[in-house]
C-alpha cells in the first residue's frame, strides 16, 4: 500500500513504539523496543554480535512485516508504505553488496563485472552536482570494474550508489568495515553535514568507534534483542565528564559478557547436578521386599 499524504516534517523521523518481532514461529528477535528520533538526529546503534542490530535496521527499512503502529518512518508505516522506498526518502545500506533504496536492482546482489561508471550513472534521478561531490569524497575511479576492484573500492562504489538520492532517513549497517581511516572520517563528516544542513536522520550500526566522538546525537545499546541503554546523547550519564565512547561501550560489553558467562556457568552446574543424579544407582529395596524374593 502507498500513502499519498505526506505528514508534516515536524513529526519524528523514526518512531518505534513497543516493537516486538519474531520471524515466523521462531524465537523473539526484538522485544519491547522504543525509539523516538527527530529530524537531524544521528543515532549510534551498538551492542555485541547477535544483539539484534541488523534485525532492527531491517525492520526499520520495511523488510519485515510488523504492525503499522510499531514502526513509523516520517510518519508512515515502514513495511506498508512503499513510497518510502520509491521516493528515496528511506535508504538502507548493509554489509552485503546491495543497491540502495530507490536505485536500480531493488536490493538484488551485484552480478557481473560492471564498471563503477555504469553502476553510478545508472542511478536515475541523481543530481549531477551531488554525484560529482560523492565521487570526490569517496575517491572513486569510474573505470574500476567490480571483479578487479578491492573490497574497499567496491564498498565505496556501493556507498556512492546508496547516497546519490537525497534520503530523509538513512539506515547504515557496518558499511565502513572495508574503508581506510581517512575515508571513514570523511564519510562521517559528510553524514554530519547531511543531518545538520538537510535535516536528514541517520541510524548507524558499527563496531568501529574511531572518529565518532562528538558525532552522535543519540545512542542505542542493544542486548539480547532489547535496547537496554541509550537515549539523547547529552542524557547518558556514563558519557559525562569526557569519558571516551569506546571505553564506555567496552565497559558495557564486558559487563554483559561476564553476566552471560555467569548465567551459562549456573546453567551448567544445574545440568551437571541433574546428570549426576541420573547416573546414581537405583536405591536398594527395603528388607521386607528382599525377604519376599528369597
Amino acid at each position: 500500500m502507498t500513502s499519498s499524504h505526506h505528514p508534516p516534517t515536524d513529526l519524528p523521523s523514526v518512531l518505534v513504539t513497543d516493537l516486538t518481532y519474531k520471524a515466523g514461529f521462531g524465537p523473539v528477535l526484538l522485544e519491547n523496543i522504543n525509539l523516538d528520533l527527530p529530524p537531524g538526529s544521528r543515532c549510534l546503534l551498538c551492542g555485541a554480535n547477535g544483539a539484534g542490530k541488523t534485525t532492527l535496521l531491517q525492520v526499520l527499512a520495511g523488510k519485515h512485516m510488523v504492525p503499522p503502529s510499531a514502526v513509523q518512518i516520517l510518519g508512515r508505516p515502514a513495511f506498508h508504505d512503499l513510497s518510502l522506498v520509491t521516493t528515496g526518502d528511506l535508504g538502507y545500506l548493509g554489509t552485503q553488496w546491495r543497491s540502495g533504496a530507490g536505485t536500480p536492482g531493488g536490493g538484488q546482489p551485484l552480478k557481473g563485472n560492471l564498471s563503477a561508471r555504469t553502476l553510478i550513472y545508472g542511478v536515475q534521478g541523481a543530481d549531477p552536482a551531488r554525484r560529482d561531490r560523492l565521487l570526490r569524497l569517496l575517491d572513486i575511479d569510474l573505470e574500476w570494474t567490480m571483479l578487479s576492484a578491492s573490497d574497499g573500492q567496491r564498498r565505496r562504489v556501493q556507498i556512492a550508489m546508496g547516497l546519490l538520492l537525497p534520503y530523509k532517513v538513512l539506515l547504515l549497517d557496518e558499511i565502513t568495515v572495508d574503508m581506510d581511516v581517512l575515508g571513514r572520517l570523511d564519510l562521517l563528516h559528510f553524514f554530519k553535514q547531511e543531518c545538520e544542513e538537510r535535516g536528514a536522520s541517520i541510524v548507524y550500526a558499527t563496531h568501529i568507534f574511531d572518529g565518532l566522538e562528538g558525532w552522535p546525537t543519540h545512542l542505542a545499546y542493544m542486548e539480547g534483542g532489547k535496547v537496554v541503554k541509550g537515549g539523547l546523547w547529552a542524557g547518558i550519564h556514563e558519557l559525562e565528564g569526557g569519558q571516551r565512547l569506546l571505553a564506555t561501550v567496552e565497559q558495557w560489553l564486558l559487563k554483559e559478557k561476564k553476566e552471560r558467562r555467569a548465567a551459562m556457568a549456573a546453567g551448567g552446574c544445574k545440568q551437571d547436578a541433574l546428570t549426576t543424579a541420573a547416573k546414581q544407582p537405583a536405591p536398594m529395596m527395603p528388607s521386607r521386599h528382599m525377604a519376599y524374593f528369597r
